[in-house]
């Protein structure tokens, strides 16, 4: 699977997602679904899709007749700077921009069944390598994709996110396997409009999703009474893309409001964003993150990585970076003072674990001060160790010393780690530290390590150093229904291999005209096949067959309504490839 130079690149942590496309379990009406969606899509984006989408079809080798292959994607992939990876539907969206970040395209390895052909409520390989893949080619949107991900890997969820996200997972699940009970659906519909009501303020991840949504999925391009479609759920959706640029569908003009409109994945979007051009989008991005803790770290930063409850990252003014579940910090004057560790904890600087300083050593949780010491004019990341001696800090030496915030440190200096010219740690032994009358540490707990800085810059989920820290995802429990087909539809998928086998190989009347005979004895009720075997005749000696089909289809247009216009759609095709 790892043969992408790009996928070599990737953390240890995100294998956890991976799966095997297992390109033979896909069946001959899996690949007839593929190539009636992508006909229609390509007739209608050809006008309606930004330049890019047609171009990038090319490059990023992606075939109108049959699904691809992820393998053969990645060798063109490769070319631009990029890969893919099959995954099991819905991922974490940290995840899902992680891997964004490290420019791997993440392709869900099912592919919708027939009768969610024109719209699915879960990603499919149509919606991923049909609709994200071929944009991609655009160097501009490409490194906006790669920014996204950088930036939205490191946004704070809340612990209700979480929960959504698995609700909306299983719904999507459910809605996607026409074996389902109702009863399990509205259940799980049910589960969603609860969690909704309890969600509180939005989180960073779920703003940031907001942009996600509105520009790489549902994203339009242009002016607002002439936009052109780049999203991939637009993309991959014929009623969407249909829709989309109808007048009933309000457009709005791209902007960081976006982050202010929710989504519902099972439905069509009552109104769509426009995006003047793809440098646009990375502006927009650019003015979203300098709202985020990521750029502003601070109190609310603190905040943020507390009421997450997951691993997080503070990055002191000094560049130490500590990773690990902060439970607490001390505030004085309304101004964070200590904060504190719950459980393992690393110490990093420049997104690489310092040694000596991994989750064996701070096993316990970890608690540092944020401020100035007393007495000194520079900075304290700036002292030199003249500086640190004429305040009466030596190594070797007990210290006692106090910040401006009043907290106060006695102990023996036993060593400093400093990093292009800061100082980063000061390490004491026999050392008590407390505030007023809280004490932080004792003695008896062992070495104190001391992070130097005068605030918090910085604060993102997740380590600063994944693989120092030993970051582990587990698969979502949930897994994507593999469909039971019964012995009819099993027969029926067999005409379809034989319809294909046809195609590719050549023409062969006799074949046609049997796989059309064994067709109407079956009494199937399909609507594909018969579409398929249309295009396949010409006005010639098969002109008995093609009135025969045709008259099929009519039929069947007024006895399924619902069947009619994607009949039409497929009719209206023939020819044009």
């Amino acid at each position: 699977m790892f043969t992408n130079p790009v996928l070599e690149k990737l953390p240890k942590h995100l294998a956890a997602f991976i799966v095997e496309q297992d390109y033979q379990n896909y069946t001959a009406q899996d690949h007839a679904v593929w190539r009636y969606v992508m006909r229609q899509n390509v007739n209608f984006l050809s006008k309606h899709a930004h330049a890019s989408y047609i171009d990038g079809l090319k490059k990023t080798g992606i075939s109108v007749d049959h699904i691809p292959s992820t393998e053969v994607m990645n060798d063109i992939l490769e070319k631009i700077g990029w890969a893919s990876v099959t995954v099991d539907g819905f991922i974490p969206p940290a995840a899902f921009m992680e891997f964004q970040k490290y420019n791997v395209l993440v392709i869900a390895a099912d592919i919708r069944p027939i009768h969610q052909i024109e719209y699915t409520p879960a990603p499919d390989i149509i919606h991923e390598a049909a609709g994200h893949a071929p944009i991609i080619s655009n160097p501009e949107y490409a490194e906006y994709l790669r920014m996204f991900g950088e930036i939205g890997s490191k946004a704070f969820s809340s612990k209700k996110d979480y929960e959504m996200y698995e609700a909306i997972r299983r719904l999507s699940i459910l809605k996607t396997d026409p074996n389902s009970k109702q009863k399990e659906i509205e259940k799980a519909e049910n589960r969603i409009d609860e969690l909704s009501l309890n969600l509180g303020p939005p989180s960073e991840m779920t703003l940031i999703r907001n942009l996600h949504w509105w520009t790489v999925e549902y994203g339009l391009i242009g002016s607002i009474d002439n936009p052109k479609i780049y999203g991939a759920g637009l993309l991959s959706s014929i009623s969407e893309s249909l829709g989309a640029l109808k007048d009933k569908v309000i457009k709005l003009p791209y902007d960081m409001n976006a982050m202010d409109y929710s989504f519902d994945i099972t439905k069509p979007q009552p109104q769509l964003f426009v995006t003047p051009d793809f440098k646009h989008l990375s502006v927009v991005l650019d003015e979203f993150a300098s709202h985020m803790a990521l750029r502003t770290g601070g109190l609310d930063g603190i905040m943020k990585a507390i009421e997450s409850g997951n691993t997080a990252t503070l990055v002191y003014s000094s560049g130490l970076q500590v990773s690990g579940t902060f439970t607490d910090m001390v505030l004085h004057n309304g101004h964070p003072i200590y904060i504190k560790t719950g459980g393992a904890t690393t110490l990093n600087y420049n997104d690489k674990l310092l040694d000596g300083h991994g989750k064996t050593q701070h096993y316990d949780g970890f608690g540092s001060p944020i401020g100035k010491i007393n007495g000194t004019l520079k900075p304290t990341r700036f002292l030199t160790n003249s500086d640190l001696t004429s305040i009466g800090i030596q190594i070797g030496k007990e210290a006692e010393f106090e910040f401006e915030s009043g907290i106060k440190v006695k102990g023996v200096l036993r060593n400093v780690l400093r990093k292009d010219g800061k100082l980063l740690l000061m390490s004491f032994s026999d050392c008590l530290v407390k505030h007023e009358d809280n004490i932080l540490f004792m003695p008896e707990w062992g070495i104190y390590d001391m992070a130097v800085g005068e605030n918090i810059i910085s604060a993102y989920s997740g380590p600063a150093d994944a693989e120092g820290f030993g970051l582990e995802y587990t698969a979502p429990v949930d897994k994507t229904h593999k469909i039971r087909y019964n012995k009819k539809t099993r027969e029926l998928h067999k005409l379809y291999q034989r319809t294909r086998d046809v195609r590719q190989m050549g023409a062969a009347l006799n074949e046609l005209k049997n796989i059309w005979k064994e067709f109407i004895a079956g009494k199937y009720k399909d609507w594909l096949l018969p579409v398929e075997l249309l295009e396949m005749f010409a006005n010639g000696e098969e002109l008995q067959l093609k009135t025969e089909v045709n008259s099929y289809l009519d039929a069947l247009c007024n006895d399924q309504e619902n069947y009619a216009q994607l009949i039409r759609n497929g009719k209206n095709v023939i020819g044009k490839f």
